[in-house]
């Protein structure tokens, strides 16, 4: 892919044909896409632990109980183990990934600390892990036809209720995933 082609702000969606797979029904948000790979967020995969455990592993007190049970996201399948926030604006953190003016990738503590004051930034997600693609790959599995893909939409990522996310990304390409196969054809 030649650099304007690169898929960063975007989102991959996982076509039907993704049952059983760590991406089934996924909607992933591209943070880093290069000639050197990929790196994503799950946004619609709610993860069993909420905010309020990664106060209590910081031994961080929130402003609101409201904050602490927020719940978390499973990334991806790669260092789950790790926290990733996804949020607008980019801001000044310690470690992040300027996605574009609006959107950054932030893995400091510095930014779950202010969150824990309420004062993070405007709109946030964490996640616990990332779904990775090493050079190629993804643009491999896109000609399989395993994901479409198309311009991100924050009000998904931030606004609308997590089990719609997939079909309202669907939505925001043009296509009702709901009526597409799991089978594709090639001639």
């Amino acid at each position: 892919m030649t650099k304007k082609n690169y898929l960063n702000n975007n989102f991959i969606i996982a076509m039907p044909g993704m049952d059983g797979s760590d991406f089934s029904k996924s909607v992933t948000y591209l943070c880093q896409h290069d000639e050197e790979g990929a790196l994503g967020l799950v946004i619609n995969k709610p993860h069993s632990m909420t905010m309020g455990d990664i106060f209590k592993q910081l031994n961080v007190t929130p402003a609101t109980p409201e904050v602490a049970n927020i719940p978390l996201f499973l990334g991806g399948p790669v260092q789950q183990e790790r926290g990733f926030v996804l949020h607008s604006p980019a801001g000044n953190w310690e470690s992040s990934i300027v996605i574009n003016e609006q959107m950054a990738l932030t893995t400091s503590k510095d930014i779950l600390e202010a969150i824990a004051r309420d004062e993070g930034p405007e709109q946030w997600i964490v996640a616990l892990g990332y779904a990775g693609w090493a050079a190629g790959q993804l643009e491999q599995e896109i000609q399989r036809n395993a994901w479409l893909h198309g311009v991100a939409d924050a009000d998904i990522i931030f606004e609308e209720a997590v089990p719609l996310r997939w079909e309202l990304a669907g939505h925001r390409i043009g296509v009702d995933i709901s009526l597409m196969s799991s089978e594709s054809g090639h001639c």
